[in-house]
């Protein structure tokens, strides 16, 4: 039987149309409209777009958002200015740096100068510390959307082998954490699972692979994970978004894993939809959160 298609378009549409409605009841309540800052260096393609689609998302669901672009040249100094202006702006409720950033900034220099409370992307090392500890201010947003995907499908990953494949600080590190806690936002069963994280030096990766319930695959390589490393009846979030001569693909190797699986993300219509439904979840959490 073919697997089932999580549709992670479909759920970020869902979720639009209930974050519409709180974020409604947020600016008759409190007479102001949350707001996300967008910062974009350089000219690179792919940034764009995502900046776009996010700005697009934003529209959807009533927050207002800025795009502040900067030529590819900005310094580290410019752009960490930029960012204290944004971080005392009272308007701006939520901050994000578009990745990656030109070779002369450093990423990690930028991304600790954003206040904790507008971090909305949950890169800020306080809000890390905090959703490690289970505690969580903001949910880092593609992990979150993982779990998200899985809880709204029904899927439970209590008691199950949870394999992440990729070691980010963006995807990889964040979502193993979020499946390994005693409780979550989404409950007991979005979480409790047993854990293996791996990485390029992970020893037989693919028989480690074929020992999870649920994989996740988010290492950036095109159609890296094969059938060969798919447990059948297994449940596959492919994190992963490549672009190739033959167009956009994921992680994994759909049209091979596919039959496998019991369940399975496409690419596109996946994650990454459900990563921005995140960010303005995020957005309007922190509006809430400034208000005191």
């Amino acid at each position: 039987m073919p697997a089932k298609i999580l549709d992670g378009k479909q759920l970020a549409s869902q979720i639009e149309a209930e974050l519409a409605e709180q974020v409604a009841d947020f600016l008759e309540n409190n007479g102001q409209q949350p707001k996300l800052a967008a910062v974009l260096v350089g000219d690179d393609p792919a940034s764009g777009v995502y900046v776009k689609n996010k700005r697009l998302a934003c529209e959807r669901v009533g927050i207002d958002s800025e795009l502040v672009r900067l030529p590819a040249e900005t310094s580290e100094d410019e752009l960490l200015s930029l960012i204290g202006r944004l971080n005392h702006d009272d308007e701006v409720n939520g901050i994000l740096v578009q990745l990656p950033l030109p070779r002369q900034i450093r990423e990690q220099k930028v991304l600790d100068a954003v206040h904790p409370l507008k971090d909305v992307d949950c890169f800020h090392p306080e809000n890390v510390g905090l959703m490690v500890q289970g505690r969580p201010r903001y949910l880092p947003c593609t992990p979150h959307g993982c779990v998200q995907i899985l809880h709204r499908y029904g899927i439970p990953v209590a008691g199950k082998h949870v394999v992440v494949v990729g070691r980010s600080e963006i995807v990889g590190k964040p979502v193993a954490a979020m499946f390994a806690q005693k409780d979550s936002p989404l409950g007991p069963e979005a979480c409790n699972a047993t854990v293996t994280l791996c990485h390029s030096r992970t020893h037989d990766l693919p028989a480690i692979c074929r020992l999870a319930d649920v994989l996740v695959a988010a290492i950036g390589k095109p159609r890296f994970i094969t059938a060969e490393m798919v447990k059948p009846d297994a449940v596959v979030i492919d994190v992963g978004i490549n672009r190739t001569e033959q167009g956009l693909c994921g992680d994994v190797d759909f049209a091979a894993v596919e039959p496998i699986a019991s369940a399975i993300t496409p690419v596109p219509r996946g994650v990454g939809p459900m990563t921005i439904a995140m960010l303005l979840v995020n957005t309007l959490a922190a509006a809430r959160g400034q208000l005191a």
